[in-house]
């Protein structure tokens, strides 16, 4: 059974950080690329970062250069590393597993097949 459990998130002040963690059982973790996205009241899920087999990440403009996604293969555990965080970053985080190593779309929900169970982040000015 696969499974992906989140942990990290919370509440920040504008400019802090925060760091999620995403451990995943059940499936050949090292194997496949992984995701994260992230969905705002009112408006669609939409991908942050992904992370392929090779450790080839891919992030949306609006976090590069603050957000980075990473892997413990030893561990089985996604992360993603926020800094310098905006109120425009309050969202509910999820992290998801895509059953092949390497992905084109990897901003789209369809591309992930597994996805963990959400944390809030919330950023206040």
């Amino acid at each position: 059974q696969v499974q992906l459990v989140q942990s990290g998130g919370g509440s920040v002040q504008a400019g802090g950080s925060l760091r999620l963690s995403c451990v995943g059982s059940g499936y050949p973790y090292s194997a496949y690329s992984m995701g994260w996205f992230r969905q705002a009241p009112g408006k669609e899920r939409e991908g942050v970062a992904a992370i392929d087999r090779d450790g080839q990440t891919n992030y949306v403009d609006s976090v590069k250069g603050r957000f980075t996604i990473s892997k413990d293969n030893a561990k089985n555990t996604l992360y993603l590393q926020m800094n310098s965080l905006k109120p425009e970053d309050t969202a509910k985080y999820y992290c998801a597993a895509a059953l092949v190593p390497f992905v084109r779309a990897w901003g789209q929900e369809y591309t992930y097949s597994y996805w963990g169970q959400g944390t809030q982040v919330t950023v206040s000015s």
